[in-house]
Formats: C-alpha cells, sequence, structure tokens
C-alpha cells in the first residue's frame, strides 16, 4: 500500500510540474508542516491558492472547505486534483468562476479563445495557454 502522505507529496511535486509546463516556471510544493501556512503549490499563477489531492476517491466537499479555510484573504482557492490514470481538474467556488469570464468578457475575451489557442514562444517551445 502507498504511504498517503508520500503520495500526497508526489501529487504536489506533479501539479507544480504542470504549472511549470503551463508558464509558471517557480511554481513549486508549498513547504508543509513548518509553521508556515502556505499553499500545497506555490510559485503560481498570483492570486490562487492551491490545495492538490491525488487520490482515488475524493471528498471534495471537505477539500474545497480545507481550501476556503486556508486561503489568504484575495486569493481564490481551487482544489487540484486527479485519480489514477486520470487527467487534472480543478474545483473552485462558482462566484469566482464567474468573475473570471466577466473579466474576460469586459476584455473583449471568450472563454473559447483561451481555450483552443496555442502558440508558439519565442524560445520555439509550445505553449498550451
Amino acid at each position: 500500500m502507498v504511504n498517503s502522505r508520500r503520495k500526497g507529496a508526489a501529487g504536489e511535486r506533479e501539479f507544480a510540474a504542470l504549472l511549470r509546463e503551463y508558464g509558471w516556471p517557480e511554481a513549486k510544493r508549498g513547504q508543509q508542516r513548518t509553521g508556515l501556512e502556505q499553499a500545497d503549490v506555490v510559485d503560481g499563477p498570483a492570486g490562487c491558492h492551491w490545495e492538490v489531492k491525488r487520490v482515488q476517491r475524493l471528498q471534495l466537499r471537505k477539500a474545497l472547505d480545507q481550501a476556503i479555510r486556508d486561503s489568504p484573504k484575495g486569493c481564490v482557492p481551487i482544489v487540484a486534483h486527479r485519480a489514477n490514470g486520470e487527467d487534472w481538474q480543478a474545483t473552485l467556488e462558482m462566484s469566482a468562476l464567474l468573475r473570471l469570464l466577466t473579466f474576460l468578457e469586459r476584455h473583449g475575451l471568450e472563454w473559447s479563445e483561451i481555450a483552443e489557442q496555442s502558440s508558439e514562444d519565442t524560445d520555439g517551445s509550445q505553449s498550451k495557454v
């Protein structure tokens, strides 16, 4: 049986790697159990508080409540989660998603444009955002 703490840490490193792949090169696992209140993954998108869960049976409400409780004022609490063999998913409060969509529309952007966009970076690597 896999040690759940070790699996959680591996999931946090895996999710940090995903953020680095999408353009946040400093993303890394937060300091755990040091007395510092940090998200599971830090130095990713500004204003996001990440609660990362790498489990087969996620207790989503409990995970979201933890993210909300631990999130500093002004940060959006987000649960990033995935089960074995599945893609990463994100869960956040509906109000946060609606504020994001409102912001995009007010700035002349549509979700579909962003979701389908794939452009080349200056160094020639593919950008997925």
